[in-house]
């Protein structure tokens, strides 16, 4: 974390200094949510939405498991929400996801939801280490392209994408914590989904991953490179 914040704080600096007005930022290395709160810290002339962290690679593994569970094609999912930490604590939440517009949460058994889809989305790029020796690489340049491309042409109307940013207080995540959400990309920026109703596992399992932010970001602080 102390590493990260003396290349990431002087990045920030930089982008702040010379960046063009309307510049989109996306911070892939590990741990993403922290280095793109260092990022935003040390750039105070953007708006907090133009610098995001990608939970997308996320995103996109958890409609992948989803697809290879109910034998369907990718591109019939909508609504796949990652919140909180891009980690181990991450939550994958498939209560929202629609298959050609109808609900899918209940054709999907609850056991194989708690006990292996969440841990799998959450372990998979530990998991492709293991077995291939190699990090995920292609896959989240892949993801950083999908993310990119929505948020320049916008999403679909009937769908939305996860994306780290800095908080604005909605779903209880304490304001500039840089967490997963459910966003639209509108006109060119990124906007929270608002209005969907939560249940206590969901609000247990993302209140989890802010505490690890929160952690994350304490331990900056420490270092110096957050105020």
């Amino acid at each position: 974390m102390a590493a990260n914040g003396a290349i990431f704080g002087p990045q920030g600096e930089a982008i702040n200094e010379v960046a063009a007005e309307d510049v989109r930022v996306v911070v892939v290395g590990n741990p993403a949510n922290t280095n793109a709160a260092i990022v935003a810290a040390h750039a105070p002339r953007l708006k907090k939405n133009q610098i995001t962290a990608m939970t997308r690679l996320d995103h996109n593994r958890a409609l992948g498991q989803v697809a290879q569970k109910l034998d369907v094609p990718v591109g019939e999912l909508r609504k796949m929400t990652v919140w909180g930490n891009h980690s181990a604590t991450q939550f994958p939440d498939v209560a929202e996801l629609e298959l050609n517009g109808e609900p899918v949460a209940d054709k999907l058994d609850k056991q194989w939801v708690t006990e292996e889809f969440i841990p799998r989305v959450a372990g998979r790029g530990a998991e492709i280490i293991k077995v291939r020796g190699h990090s995920s690489a292609a896959s989240a340049a892949s993801a950083a392209l999908d993310h990119m491309r929505n948020w320049v042409q916008g999403t679909a109307e009937d769908d939305w994408v996860s994306v780290a940013l800095p908080s604005d207080g909605s779903y209880g995540v304490p304001e500039g914590v840089v967490s997963s959400f459910p966003c639209r990309s509108v006109g060119g920026e990124w906007a929270i989904v608002q209005g969907l109703e939560l249940g206590s596992d969901q609000r247990e399992r993302i209140a989890a991953s802010v505490r690890e932010l929160q952690d994350e970001l304490d331990t900056v602080r420490e270092a110096g490179y957050l105020s």
